[in-house]
């Protein structure tokens, strides 16, 4: 494996580049463990104050230190697109690998609730869900909204993969052989499905990532909790580009955009 991960850098430019973007994002995310402030509370700085050696960020108007905040958001949006990924795969292999081995009604009933949640309009639906749970939206609630909503899309392609998979001789060797189909689909099938699913993983967070800086713009997540998407509301509430506060409002936009672009 580190083998592999070796050469891509050598050989992969955009392997490089992604690798060494995440590594330092991951990097700053650690960092936030050693933040000396408490978790984002306001007025401990005076407000506005320019980049420093004190303050590698400048300050905000609301007394924070941008750049602690950015590391606090980092993690958070990380652990956020984690968490979630992590749901939604569970729920996205049991749908995928059942229907797909199973077959015939069963496999019918699961996609057509699966395919229930494809053409649902995810973002409406999630701002609905999210203004209903607005006083009880935290970091942890989230995730599971997301994780939820998110996995419908990658059970269909591993129900794709498993449909080809049990109609191969080393299929039906191993049910002759008298393992289980739990055997079979764990043991035989599960394997081949891994190399999608970690290509899924990252779409997958991606996504979560997208969809919070979305609903964290519209000041429909925790506001309390430091994300990307929280930095980029309280940056336009306080109209930070009409004073002219550019280390404010483009270290979050900045950011993202290189954590969704190192990801890719």
């Amino acid at each position: 494996m580190l083998q592999a991960v070796l050469q891509l850098l050598r050989s992969d430019k955009r392997f490089l580049f992604g690798f060494v973007v995440i590594a330092v994002l991951t990097v700053l995310a650690g960092m936030s463990v050693f933040n000396p402030y408490k978790d984002g509370m306001w007025n401990q700085f005076p407000r506005d104050l320019p980049v420093s050696t004190a303050h590698w960020l400048g300050t905000n108007s609301m007394g924070q230190d941008i750049f602690w905040i950015m590391t606090e958001a980092i993690r958070n949006s990380i652990v956020l697109g984690l968490v979630a990924a992590a749901l939604s795969r569970t729920i996205a292999l049991a749908v995928g690998l059942t229907a797909g081995y199973r077959g015939g009604l069963f496999d019918r009933i699961l996609m057509t609730v699966n395919d229930s949640f494809v053409i649902i309009p995810l973002f409406p639906v999630l701002i609905l869900v999210a203004n209903i749970l607005k006083s009880q939206v935290n970091l942890a609630m989230l995730g599971l909204i997301l994780g939820l909503f998110g996995w419908a899309w990658d059970a269909r392609l591993f129900r794709s993969q498993v449909l080809s998979l049990r109609e191969r001789g080393f299929t039906f060797t191993a049910m002759f052989s008298g393992m289980s189909d739990v055997q079979v689909v764990m043991k035989e099938h599960l394997p081949f499905v891994i190399p999608l699913v970690m290509a899924a993983t990252l779409n997958n967070i991606i996504w979560v990532i997208g969809m919070e800086v979305s609903l964290g713009v519209l000041g429909l997540s925790s506001l309390e909790i430091p994300t990307l998407g929280t930095m980029i509301f309280w940056a336009t509430q306080y109209q930070a580009i009409f004073l002219g506060m550019w280390n404010w409002i483009l270290t979050p936009v900045v950011i993202c955009v290189f954590l969704i672009l190192g990801l890719y």
